[in-house]
């Protein structure tokens, strides 16, 4: 298999696992589709071209002939559509169902003077000066994703040597590793709980694992016909999504690991799903260039959106607050989404991603939210969700960074990439990067 089992992971010269497939000439009954010209969009109804795009070679040669300005200095802001507090951003409130907005107006998000008590208190602005703290060693292949328990103890990295490793969060020790897939390990995920962690993999097998014995269940989930490359849980951990190199999109029950729902979802190798937050819905995206929203309970798609772009997405993220999409494309953009409009907010650039599957995360610095994602230049690039101004760019890894998840409240960072390492890092005092322990 590839060094990284990622839709987007393999260079284009890779042949079989090469995403830039012809998309198919199909149409799906999911209505309503959005696109959005620019992240200044006002219009949801943006009519897209009758005809489809050619093949993914010439949209990529396109995409490697674009300039753009990838420097450190502060973009062009667009209004505030999210000039709240982070309070607001990662707020204890359930998301709604796009069904409640379909035939009524929308509310609007731009601030929160209406909803706080007057006189609203000033922001805490904090500091973003992330420095490295622990190099952790042990997987003989590049690591593809790693993510720490929602608990905050551990951190579960997964890598395309078949394991998976269990670290402490706090000191770096290596706790645990988990054998037992035929194939390299795309994606994992940790249920709510923190006493399960599920696992996609090239052999085609999401696999659970029960983390206090490292040994896992008895039954493993099957029914994918190609590699898994993305998967999550839902909040109560009842259910599992996942998407895969077949094109579908599973809904799983844990219980019995037997598939609910089967989605058609795309027309290329989904490279990545997720929940909401009070599981109501699910996103998926594709090499096809379509983010689609499905509401759990009937499989229906509720919302396809579609940069005009179209360029291939490889992951996505719901925000902690239910309202808004994170997606990472092969132009090298992060665009965040308002979902119900159908509206591209923000378009986050200065990382390379234009051949790897890579994600992200968001998170908080003082009373603001930041937006975290690898590169393939080596790096991990931070911006500021409302202003789009990069706030630091990290570097210790020697090459792609795949994956990165942070844990807001400990202020810290964990990724892992193709030098075979999982990283510590962590916001304010410290030592700097180059005297960092490694494990």
């Amino acid at each position: 298999m590839s060094e990284i089992a990622s839709p987007i992971s393999t260079p284009a010269e890779a042949g079989a696992r090469s995403p830039k497939r012809q998309r198919l000439d199909r149409d799906y009954d999911c209505t309503p589709r959005y696109s959005s010209p620019d992240e200044l969009a006002v219009n949801s109804d943006y009519e897209i071209s009758g005809a489809r795009r050619g093949s993914r070679n010439a949209h990529r040669e396109s995409i490697s002939h674009r300039n753009r300005n990838y420097d450190d200095s502060e973009a062009e802001e667009s209004p505030d559509e999210l000039d709240h507090t982070v309070h607001d951003f990662y707020r204890d409130q359930r998301s709604r169902s796009i069904r409640e907005f379909t035939n009524s107006p929308v509310e609007s998000d731009i601030s929160i003077v209406e909803a706080l008590p007057s006189p609203i208190p000033p922001r805490k602005l904090g500091k973003v000066q992330y420095k490295q703290k622990l190099v952790l060693r042990g997987h003989k292949k590049g690591v593809s994703a790693v993510r720490f328990s929602p608990n905050g103890r551990w951190i579960a990295s997964c890598s395309a040597d078949a394991t998976i490793k269990i670290w402490d969060a706090d000191n770096g020790k290596h706790l645990q590793t988990m054998e037992g897939h035929l194939a390299g390990i795309s994606t994992i995920a940790w249920s709510p709980d923190s006493r399960t962690i599920a696992s996609g993999s090239d052999d085609k097998s999401i696999r659970l694992w029960d983390v206090p014995t490292g040994k896992p269940y008895p039954v493993a989930l099957l029914g994918h016909h190609n590699y898994i490359y993305s998967i999550a849980f839902s909040p109560k951990g009842n259910m599992l999504v996942s998407g895969s190199y077949d094109e579908a999109v599973f809904l799983w029950d844990v219980r019995t690991a037997r598939v609910m729902r089967s989605l058609p979802a795309h027309s290329d190798p989904v490279g990545g799903v997720d929940f909401v937050r009070d599981g109501t819905l699910v996103v998926s995206c594709a090499g096809d260039g379509l983010i689609r929203i499905w509401d759990t309970a009937t499989g229906q798609c509720l919302r396809t959106l579609v940069h005009e772009d179209n360029a291939p997405v490889v992951s996505v993220r719901f925000s902690p607050n239910g309202k808004y999409v994170l997606a990472w494309t092969l132009d090298s953009c992060v665009r965040l989404w308002n979902y119900v409009e159908g509206r591209c907010l923000k378009t986050y650039q200065g990382h390379k991603n234009e051949r790897f599957s890579i994600g992200g995360a968001f998170g908080v610095y003082g009373d603001e939210a930041f937006v975290v994602s690898g590169s393939e230049e080596g790096t991990i690039v931070i911006w500021d969700v409302t202003t789009k101004r990069m706030l630091q760019r990290l570097t210790g890894h020697d090459g792609v960074v795949l994956g990165v998840d942070t844990l807001p409240n400990a202020s810290a960072i964990v990724s892992g990439g193709v030098d075979r390492t999982v990283r510590i890092w962590r916001n304010g005092d410290g030592k700097e990067d180059g005297d960092a322990m490694d494990i």
